[in-house]
């Protein structure tokens, strides 16, 4: 009887093979001869030489010696080629990463060296130096109250040889720390590094986890923090509510820079808002657009609204809308005829009263039958202020003659009161007559000097009537 083997014995003998010979493949390698390592809070990159025999794979823990002192590292990666494990990179393809993702302000160092490959000694040194930070940030808060500067602690980073210890503050303006910094000393008994950081940096050594479920990207890769603009939220957001547009800094989020240079992209195949277009339905006008779904949402000539993808949208068959939406209705038409007629018919008797108020509404009233244009309206006011302003002038006049009739026998005050009147006429003709202006501007002062004089003598033949009655 034949002896068919199972397909779950085949597929793990073909994993033992792929195994075995990664085996020896990595057993043929040589020892990497430069290491790039991520070290501190601040995620600080360098690229070190390495001299050990040992192999370290990515993820590795060491102990380098840095700018700073001596510290654990985590391996990113080896830069020489035939080394460590098949991801690694050349040293070429390392500087084009950090030109593309800051160039001079990424925090590169290669002033240092990878003494080994922690052990479980260096890893319990380190646990323990955490375990006392919290005492060195108590220790520092207790000596910035006591000298009175404005600067808030937020970390204290000891390192793994005792060389130094980095504390971390904030601060809004640049604070003279010189004093501070020897007081401290004195207090840890080792050399203190006092570091002002904005709130991305804070961030970055305190938060944790963002709302999209990931380690924040300021603590997880990005060494460079640019700033956001608010152009990239308004594109990119529905809502312009801080809570959900800012990070855990308290500033916009980082990853609105990811998408920005997609959502230009997308915006620029959308339609212009109000801006006419043919769709399968008929021609409209837009009214809103949706970037990421590339939908428009247009009001067609018929009042409907839809929303139709930018693949069906074309050219309109006409760049106005129909003249016979635009038009209204012979109704519509009829009814405000009948609403002017009826309020021209209203303010009739207003000016049925007399006087000069009857010639200011006559005058008011040829002016805006002939008046089509803003040039001609404003004339019209003019003529109707001067008219006004006659008006008062010529009553005040004939106040005046009254009054000197009340101080004259009855028999004069008529006589007296003709001459004046006549007297104020011959001065308004030969005033008229003696203007040298030009042309133009003569004929409008004739006009309003003759509708003056016109109100003025109906106010002095009243004002002359009222004392001969009486008398």
């Amino acid at each position: 009887m034949p002896i068919h083997p199972l397909p779950q014995f085949e597929e793990d003998l073909a994993e033992y093979l792929q195994e075995k010979e990664d085996r020896e493949a990595y057993e043929r390698l040589n020892a990497p001869t430069s290491i790039v390592v991520r070290f501190g809070y601040m995620r600080m990159v360098g690229e070190f030489p390495y001299t050990g025999d040992a192999k370290p794979g990515c993820g590795s823990k060491l102990v380098v010696r840095t700018h700073r002192g001596t510290e654990i590292g985590e391996m990113l990666t080896s830069t020489c080629p035939n080394a460590g494990c098949s991801k690694s990179v050349t040293r070429k393809e390392m500087l084009e990463y950090i030109e593309n993702s800051g160039g001079r302000q990424y925090p590169f160092h290669d002033r240092g060296k990878v003494l080994r490959i922690a052990t479980p000694d260096d890893l319990n040194e380190q646990q323990r130096l955490e375990q006392r930070k919290n005492e060195l940030r108590m220790i520092a808060k207790r000596m910035v109250e006591h000298s009175g500067l404005p600067m808030e602690i937020i970390e204290a980073e000891p390192l793994l040889g005792g060389e130094r210890i980095v504390i971390y503050f904030g601060a809004e303006d640049r604070v003279d720390f010189r004093d501070l910094v020897s007081e401290m000393q004195r207090e840890m008994g080792c050399k203190v590094e006092l570091r002002q950081i904005g709130a991305r940096d804070e961030a970055r050594i305190t938060a944790d986890y963002e709302r999209c479920g990931q380690y924040c990207c300021c603590k997880n890769f990005l060494k460079v923090l640019k700033p956001v603009s608010m152009k990239s939220a308004k594109v990119q957001k529905a809502t312009l509510d801080p809570l959900k547009i800012s990070g855990r800094c308290g500033r916009l989020m980082c990853c609105l820079r990811y998408e920005d240079e997609t959502y230009e992209e997308l915006r620029k195949n959308l339609p212009h808002r109000k801006s006419r277009v043919g769709t399968p339905d008929g021609d409209g006008f837009v009214i809103s657009t949706q970037i990421l779904t590339q939908l428009a949402l247009i009001k067609l000539d018929d009042g409907t609204e839809a929303a139709f993808p930018v693949e069906d949208l074309t050219e309109p068959d006409s760049k106005t809308p129909p003249e016979r939406d635009a038009r209204p209705k012979r109704s519509e038409r009829s009814s405000s005829r009948d609403g002017s007629r009826a309020s021209r018919s209203k303010r009739a008797p207003r000016a049925e009263s007399g006087g000069p108020a009857e010639v200011r509404d006559k005058g008011a009233g040829e002016g805006s039958e002939g008046a089509g244009t803003k040039k001609k309206k404003r004339r019209r006011r003019r003529r109707k202020g001067s008219g006004e302003k006659q008006g008062t002038d010529a009553s005040q006049a004939a106040g005046e003659v009254t009054q000197q009739k009340t101080d004259v026998p009855s028999d004069q005050g008529g006589s007296r009161a003709g001459s004046s009147a006549q007297g104020g006429a011959d001065s308004g003709s030969g005033s008229a007559g003696g203007d040298d202006r030009p042309k133009k501007k003569r004929r409008r002062r004739r006009r309003r000097r003759g509708g003056g004089g016109e109100s003025g003598g109906g106010s002095n033949s009243s004002g002359g009537g009222t004392p001969g009655g009486s008398a």
